[in-house]
């Protein structure tokens, strides 16, 4: 628990950095965390003779996400996103020149890293700029963290003192629908204490929020779960001591942060 704290501490510290130090620090880190965190992923599959384009789909990435921030920050014109369907696309050419018996396995796998990491680290990095293209705001990416992590900590603490009915005990057996509750009430009382200050949203558009990322950020933990169960692996890396990878901190925010993207987007535009 002690290493878990400091680590928490320390990392807590750079991501509120990344968050206030404007739009290009956002920028920069969320880059270097979403590419890392698929390179966990490829990293992962490999264990299972699967050999996806771990350093080619890293290359693609930055470029769906930087494209994707171009048009977010730098007012790129929307054709221009189409960029990232060729992009995407060249996979299916860097296999022709590998010599592998299963290449549709290993163009899939790629994909499925790039779908499953990289696209939602889009999403939340759009946050920043759902209420204004192409002015940062970082009043929706910092709201949203504090409800996962008020999530995490609310599960955490409520299925301590509580838990008696599991949640998914094939997958995850330590989750109860208790933690699951907890979090909820945990997540919400956050979001009303963040409209007293960010008052452009109302405290029901905020209350919203935090049961979706509460409810698919459980999704995402037991979807990674899964993952891992199936790879037969502990921890998706060791770069965090005591929380594993980044892939293991962030996975709640890979299934929560397109849905909530969608509830804001319709709500606001």
């Amino acid at each position: 628990m002690k290493t878990r704290a400091i680590t928490a501490f320390f990392f807590t510290i750079v991501m509120l950095g990344s968050i206030f130090l404007g739009g290009y620090t956002f920028t920069f880190f969320y880059l270097i965390l979403s590419l890392a965190a698929l390179f966990e992923f490829f990293n992962m599959i490999k264990t299972a003779g699967i050999k996806p384009h771990k350093y080619f789909a890293l290359f693609v990435s930055a470029l769906i996400f930087l494209i994707t921030a171009s048009y977010q920050l730098l007012q790129l014109e929307t054709k221009f996103m189409l960029l990232i369907i060729p992009v995407i696309f060249s996979v299916f050419i860097a296999e022709l020149y590998k010599r592998d018996k299963s290449p549709f396995t290993n163009i899939a796998y790629t994909y499925v890293g790039i779908i499953y990491v990289i696209i939602p680290f889009c999403f939340f990095y759009s946050l920043g700029f759902i209420q204004n293209h192409a002015t940062y705001n970082y009043h929706l990416p910092l709201s949203f963290l504090l409800m996962l992590w008020a999530s995490d900590t609310g599960a955490y603490l409520f299925g301590m003192k509580m838990g008696k009915t599991k949640l998914f005990e094939r997958h995850s057996p330590k989750k109860s629908w208790e933690g699951f509750f907890g979090g909820v009430l945990t997540s919400v009382l956050v979001s009303y204490i963040i409209s007293l200050f960010f008052t452009e949203l109302s405290p029901f558009v905020l209350g919203g929020m935090a049961v979706l990322i509460v409810s698919f950020g459980t999704l995402g933990d037991l979807v990674e779960s899964m993952l891992k169960r199936s790879l037969d692996v502990k921890d998706s890396g060791n770069i965090l001591p005591g929380h594993g990878g980044f892939l293991d901190r962030f996975d709640g925010l890979l299934i929560a942060a397109p849905i909530v993207y969608v509830y804001l987007y319709l709500i606001l535009h």
